[in-house]
């Protein structure tokens, strides 16, 4: 993997550990020379995560859409920074550019954009890697309402199974580093038992 995209919090959270995951994800992408595809702003994790990469001496593309750069404060010195005319060209951006993605603690932004590029690995649209850093067990009972759809049959155990989840970020790597779409073809469940 050349790039990995990484959708974060603007807001640095609640816990001081959800900082620190992001400057430990930062520079775990630097040391393996893993370039970073992020939202482009200068605030919260988005931030944390961008100085990690950046002061380890790795790659950074910011990708912001221009309603957001004076909102979010754009990271204006970076070598790439994308300017883009909206919300939907940002994410085709920030997925063209990336191998694979990882969410961190962050709210609607982070899980709109997330599930997205899940969903284009559902559908057969790419076959890049989706993990969740889960700091602290902050996506625990998202994890249990995706297996909830699992089990009322609005999600396959298959495509359930595509999203990589690891605390660590080093073992979140390794994994989406191995990771191999699944082969399953049918997307929807049509019995009716």
């Amino acid at each position: 993997m050349k790039r990995i995209c990484v959708f974060c919090g603007s807001s640095p959270g609640a816990r001081p550990a959800y900082r620190a995951a992001a400057a430990n994800l930062g520079a775990a992408l630097a040391a393996r020379h893993i370039g970073l595809v992020y939202g482009g702003a200068n605030v919260g994790l988005m931030s944390e995560l961008a100085h990690s990469v950046l002061n380890a001496g790795g790659e950074v593309i910011g990708v912001i859409p221009k309603s957001l750069v004076h909102r979010e404060l754009a990271l204006t010195g970076l070598a790439d920074l994308r300017i883009t005319d909206s919300m939907q060209e940002r994410k085709a951006v920030m997925a063209d550019l990336a191998d694979g993605f990882i969410a961190m603690p962050g709210g609607l932004g982070t899980l709109d954009e997330f599930f997205e590029v899940l969903t284009w690995t559902q559908l057969g649209i790419h076959q890049k890697p989706s993990g969740l850093l889960n700091v602290e067990g902050y996506f625990d009972t998202l994890l249990a309402f995706l297996d909830h759809a699992v089990a009322e049959r609005f999600v396959k155990d298959t495509h359930r199974s595509m999203l990589i989840v690891e605390p660590e970020p080093h073992r979140l790597l390794d994994r989406l580093d191995a990771f191999v779409p699944p082969e399953d073809d049918k997307l929807l469940d049509r019995s009716n038992r």
